[in-house]
């Protein structure tokens, strides 16, 4: 079994007043593939490095199939990672980076030749064996640090935004690469990116960091459904939430000068409504507030249009159709779907139940 569990793991750097990697808890089952999914500078690529044992941990625990590995050099650890940089060797052949890692490890010759023969068909790069790092594509490239990766058959594999450098059309291209070999494999993977399509298509489940800390951890639609806070809300889906300021009184909730039927006991209450772009219709159905039509933006598939609510500072997002006929300046009814809408703490920012 390879799983990997962390807890309370703590990162600070010397000299430093903030924590880099705030007592995260983590549990990756056997076979399942996780993605840490945060901004720049989150705490998301120093977790993986002390999984990976490229960097120290300051406090808490990490295991690996229920041994404790806080002490145990990266090379003991039985991981294979992927870098951001394909790292090759350019004075090698395709063939000598995939077997490299082999030879230091005194596999025999007849077992290094199988296993880069099998990766490399698995991989499409059989044809490429015998060609050096630059008289390949960035796609290709790429495909062999994965390949260097597979060919040691570790226990777990890391990944630390290894599409980043690529372009639109390979990302999306490797993206379905990648979750093609996580089934065929059936190992252990952690992801890092800040990309939240990437975590949305490839995970089984994500963790999403913010400041150094676990935010929330769930399957994709799970998170994307029940944000926990607003920053999930907002950095989880694009466009993303709209996250409009709200009160409570006896009329239902009033967000700037429109009125919606929402019902609450007590007093009045500042709240933030939040509601996805695809929550909202440019229709004239009940409950609907007007609108100003502020920018269309059509996307061939759907159409977004910025709308601005009269007493509201935060323009609205809607993602229509393409059939979509607003025009800049006119006004237009929008619906809001309020039993998919969610309500956030303005203090706490965590969502209200």
């Amino acid at each position: 079994m390879a799983t990997v569990s962390l807890k309370d793991l703590t990162k600070r750097y010397p000299n430093t007043d903030s924590l880099a990697v705030d007592a995260v808890n983590l549990n990756v089952e056997h076979g399942e593939f996780m993605v840490l999914l945060g901004p720049s500078g989150c705490g998301k690529s120093t977790t993986l490095r002390m999984i990976a044992g490229l960097e120290s941990i300051s406090s808490g625990h990490l295991s690996i199939d229920g041994k404790r590995v806080n002490d145990v050099p990266a090379k003991d650890r039985d991981i294979a990672m992927v870098f951001q940089s394909y790292a090759l060797y350019p004075h090698m052949s395709v063939f000598d980076n995939l077997a490299f890692g082999l030879r230091r490890r005194n596999v025999p010759k007849s077992e290094i030749d199988k296993r880069v023969s099998n990766v490399a068909a698995t991989l499409g790069m059989s044809e490429l064996l015998m060609r050096k790092p630059h008289a390949l594509s960035g796609g290709q490239r790429q495909r062999v640090a994965l390949g260097r990766a597979i060919v040691r058959d570790p226990k777990v594999f890391l990944f630390d935004e290894p599409l980043s450098n690529l372009d639109a059309a390979l990302r999306v291209g490797m993206r379905g690469e990648l979750i093609k070999l996580h089934h065929h494999l059936g190992a252990t993977m952690i992801y890092v990116t800040h990309d939240q399509v990437e975590a949305m298509t490839m995970g089984d489940r994500i963790c999403i960091m913010n400041g150094g800390k676990v935010v929330q951890i769930g399957a994709p639609l799970d998170v994307y459904r029940d944000p926990a806070d607003t920053f999930v809300a907002s950095f989880l889906g694009s466009p993303p939430t709209n996250l409009l300021p709200a009160v409570f009184n006896g009329a239902g909730l009033t967000v700037g000068e429109a009125k919606l039927p929402v019902t609450k006991r007590g007093t009045a209450d500042e709240v933030v409504l939040g509601i996805r772009p695809e929550d909202i219709r440019i229709d004239g159905a009940a409950p609907h507030v007007q609108g100003e039509v502020l920018a269309v933006e059509p996307l061939g598939a759907e159409t977004i249009v910025r709308f601005r609510i009269a007493g509201v500072s935060n323009d609205v997002l809607v993602r229509g159709p393409r059939t979509v006929t607003a025009r800049v300046g006119e006004r237009a009814p929008i619906t809001f779907d309020l039993a998919s809408a969610h309500l956030f703490d303005p203090i706490t920012t965590r969502r209200i139940e």
